[in-house]
């Protein structure tokens, strides 16, 4: 099983107990705001959502991870790698991403997990570059793929919903550097 330790962070495969805590992330309209058309998850959705994450890490050998606070064990989000299929233009490509519920916010918390995910794309699993999508106005994942070193690359739009997005990118000299 995939782990990964940080200073204040677990960050691990998917387990059964996690679906409740995660659709409660996915509930709250303030963290879904940036995604997609900004609607919450369900229950269901959010299983369906475990479920395509565990089929990518089976297939790909890289996926999103849980992400779980140390000291009580809660579960605090996730973070991770995915194929950012929804913007065909950037293919092929792996994307880092995070969603972290509202109490953990402004912790430094998803810097943390997304600094240890970036180290296994690029150290562990061997990948060459890494991007990362952000709507246009969502200054704090901006503030994260920065404090990543990655760079602003191209804007888009997003085909789907009409939004305005901006890329980021680092490759693994950059990371190195």
């Amino acid at each position: 099983m995939t782990e990964i330790l940080t200073p204040r962070l677990l960050l691990r495969r998917w387990t059964d107990d996690d679906l409740v805590p995660l659709a409660e992330i996915n509930a709250d309209p303030e963290v879904m705001r940036w995604i997609g058309d900004g609607s919450v998850r369900d229950l269901e959705q959010t299983a369906e959502a475990i479920e395509r994450i565990e089929e990518m890490w089976d297939e790909e050998g890289f996926g999103l991870f849980a992400v779980e606070l140390l000291g009580s064990g809660e579960l605090i989000g996730f973070t991770g790698l995915s194929v950012p299929e929804f913007l065909p233009e950037v293919l092929p490509a792996v994307e880092i991403g995070w969603r972290l519920g509202r109490p953990f916010w402004g912790q430094g918390y998803a810097s943390e997990a997304a600094h240890a995910a970036l180290e296994f794309a690029l150290e562990d699993r061997g990948l060459d570059r890494v991007i990362s999508i952000a709507r246009i106005g969502n200054t704090a994942s901006e503030n994260v793929m920065r404090k990543l070193g990655m760079v602003p690359e191209r804007e888009t739009v997003d085909p789907e919903y009409g939004h305005p997005l901006r890329v980021h990118a680092i490759d693994l000299t950059e990371y190195r550097a």
